[in-house]
């Protein structure tokens, strides 16, 4: 028990994202009625996809135009109105621009980075689905989103020019796969960002997986919500209640702010609609570092009915070095978390095993043996107390 501790136990439309036309089958583009919006610094009518939209509203410095030209020749850039509209560019450690903002250091790849940082690759049977856990697929349908977190873990495969979407074929295999195994009971839409498609293209799958019996639940997750809110339509939601499964949604959600009046009313549309809200966060160097913003987070997602799901420690991505924090600094910002919040505020922390050996929680464990056949128990102060082992003594009195 530490010092800090002993103290204390004495005394937070229906149109698909406008991307270059792709002939994929499954995924169609279709123009983008955009509304306008503005910026502190000037008019951004239309999603941001380059350094020169960024440096034309103001986001970037001009000077560093070719610097950040080299990254976007590898790492898309997009930032939609509603993002560009919550930052302020007169603060140079803005959490917003810190997430979509593109920087140099993206370029700088360190040893212990990979590619396919939690092994996506090695577990997947067919194209577009991994099977990693033996009840749950994810079913990869796009590879563009609505906007491009600068800290993606699917960055090498994430983007413009990156791949187009699942085409019938690919689609066809993989809802075969998932068909001839009972055992597969969830089914999660990822990519790239499902609300991306179109309502007919989210109906198309959804429609496909109501036909197998042995799904129960149908996980969409997303960042449109907060980052794309008009792409929560009537007509995607009913898609996805096509399914007749249980529908989640997980919205990728890092900072308070990002909870927009427009992000909640999208929210409470979802929820209306019957479709489930959790949330998932990765923790951020330089956005949600320190337990003041995680718990006004944390708690500003249960006051919109959006129950925290995960606290990501960050994936080895490439050029993501400057996003990660050590692994004791996350649990002692999880811990300090525990003990600020109640349990239906408090997400697990957890990591992503590089390689695809799956997510293990990161949390400090509670319960350690006393040396007399009974434990200690850590309370969340950091107090320990004892607690005898009734099984055992029941057995040593028999």
């Amino acid at each position: 028990m530490n010092e800090d501790s002993a103290r204390h136990c004495e005394e937070r439309s229906d149109e698909a994202i406008q991307e270059p036309s792709r002939d994929s089958g499954l995924l169609r583009f279709a123009r983008n009625d955009e509304k306008a919006m503005t910026t502190p610094s000037g008019p951004a009518p239309k999603t941001l996809r380059s350094v020169a939209d960024l440096a034309a509203v103001g986001l970037t410095d001009p000077d560093r135009a070719a610097a950040l030209e080299a990254v976007e020749e590898r790492y898309s850039v997009a930032m939609t109105p509603e993002i560009a509209a919550l930052i302020d560019p007169a603060d140079p450690d803005d959490p917003i621009a810190r997430q979509f903002l593109p920087d140099e250091r993206e370029l700088e790849t360190r040893p212990e980075e990979l590619a396919d940082p939690i092994g996506d690759n090695a577990f997947s049977p067919t194209e577009g689905l991994v099977h990693r856990y033996p009840d749950r697929v994810l079913l990869k349908l796009l590879s563009v989103c609505p906007v491009y977190c600068r800290f993606c873990f699917r960055r090498e495969t994430v983007g413009l020019g990156k791949g187009a979407g699942l085409s019938e074929e690919a689609l066809d295999k993989a809802l075969t796969y998932i068909a001839e195994r009972p055992q597969i009971f969830e089914v999660i839409l990822t990519g790239g960002d499902p609300l991306a498609l179109s309502a007919r293209r989210l109906r198309t799958v959804a429609e496909r997986l109501a036909a197998i019996e042995h799904v129960a639940v149908l996980r969409v997750h997303t960042r449109a919500p907060t980052a794309a809110p008009r792409l929560v339509t009537p007509e995607r939601l009913d898609a996805m209640k096509a399914s007749g499964k249980a529908v989640y949604m997980v919205l990728h959600v890092n900072h308070a702010r990002e909870l927009s009046p427009d992000a909640r009313a999208a929210v409470t549309a979802i929820q209306n609609a019957g479709v489930s809200t959790l949330s998932q966060t990765v923790l951020l160097a330089g956005v949600n570092d320190d337990a003041d913003t995680l718990e006004r987070l944390m708690r500003s997602l249960v006051a919109a009915r959006i129950t925290p799901y995960y606290l990501h420690h960050p994936d080895l991505a490439p050029g993501t070095g400057h996003f990660r924090i050590p692994l004791d600094e996350g649990r002692r910002l999880y811990a300090e978390l525990a003990r600020r919040l109640s349990g239906i505020a408090l997400p697990s922390y957890v990591l992503d095993i590089p390689g695809g050996y799956g997510k293990v929680p990161l949390q400090q464990s509670h319960l350690e043996r006393d040396g007399n056949g009974g434990w200690r128990v850590i309370d969340r102060s950091g107090c320990a107390h004892s607690y005898a082992d009734e099984g055992r003594a029941t057995a040593e009195r028999a």
